[in-house]
């Protein structure tokens, strides 16, 4: 993807905002389903979350170093040194992406630090957080923390050197990944946020973290390939560690190796049937 030219994602999350609400207001009652208890919540890594406020809401993005841990770093970077305040949103496409990130607002400029290279891939060991949720044709797929994930399935990890798998991010609707050109090694400030699914983007476009709330404001943000005058804009980034406390908001999230959830994907792959996709796995998330 070049960097004037970035690819949609798709991932249908349950994202529960506002100071009242809940994950356990979302579950239908219906289902008989018991609600989450407290240990069924994990409380993610400030350092690890973007929160993003833009001309159309407030986004949430937990990002996952274990998957790619340069852009990671990089993200952290940028939003320190303010270079995403004021970023417009030049290049979305309705059931797909939007995209930002460029100082320059047209999808042809960087920062001033050097490209990066490719994490398209990652290696997960015994000690990974990853939970699976199928295996599809010799493969695992399941979500890592809140993002979703493919892999080779771990009885591979016998015959590999390393003792661990190939294992990648899938992009599912809220899924964050990094734009480049032609060179899979010219990532450098440029990212988008997945509108909708897209799974051809997996292993072409490192992806390194995932909307957990605020999905219904990327979707809200004009469309325009590119946008003609853009105004939508990401107007103030901060990582969640470096907001002051009294402003700061109070996140968790389902612990997605817990009881609770092994039975929601238990719910949902019964509900599914051999339609079941990771994309479908919904991870509650609580933030006051």
């Amino acid at each position: 993807m070049k960097p004037s030219a970035v690819v949609v994602l798709g991932l249908s999350l349950a994202v529960l905002a506002g100071p009242a609400l809940s994950a356990a207001k979302s579950r239908p009652k219906a289902r008989g389903v018991a609600p989450p208890t407290a240990a069924d919540w994990r409380i993610p890594d400030p350092d690890n979350v973007m929160v993003i406020d833009t001309n159309k809401g407030r986004v949430i993005v937990e990002l996952t170093p274990e998957v790619a841990p340069g852009h990671v770093t990089r993200m952290r970077e940028l939003t320190r040194a303010g270079v995403y305040d004021g970023r417009t949103f030049f290049r979305v496409i309705d059931r797909f992406m939007a995209q930002t990130g460029d100082p320059k607002d047209n999808g042809e400029g960087n920062s001033d630090k050097p490209n990066l290279k490719a994490e398209f891939t990652f290696r997960r060991g015994a000690d990974s957080a990853f939970t699976p949720a199928a295996a599809p044709a010799g493969l695992q797929v399941g979500l890592l923390g809140s993002l979703p994930v493919f892999s080779q399935h771990w009885s591979w990890h016998e015959v590999t050197a390393d003792g661990k798998v190939s294992a990648w991010g899938t992009y599912c609707p809220g899924v964050v990944g990094m734009a480049r050109d032609d060179d899979n090694n010219s990532a450098n400030s440029q990212f988008f946020l997945m509108r909708q699914p897209y799974p051809s983007l997996d292993k072409r476009y490192t992806a390194f973290g995932r909307v957990i709330s605020g999905l219904e404001a990327i979707r809200a943000i004009k469309t325009g390939e590119p946008v003609a005058a853009p105004q939508d804009r990401m107007e103030k980034v901060r990582m969640l560690s470096d907001i002051p406390e009294k402003e700061r908001p109070k996140v968790r999230v389902i612990n997605t190796q817990g009881a609770w959830f092994a039975g929601e994907i238990w719910r949902t792959r019964s509900a599914k049937g051999a339609d079941f996709s990771v994309c479908d796995l919904k991870v509650p998330v609580d933030i006051r």
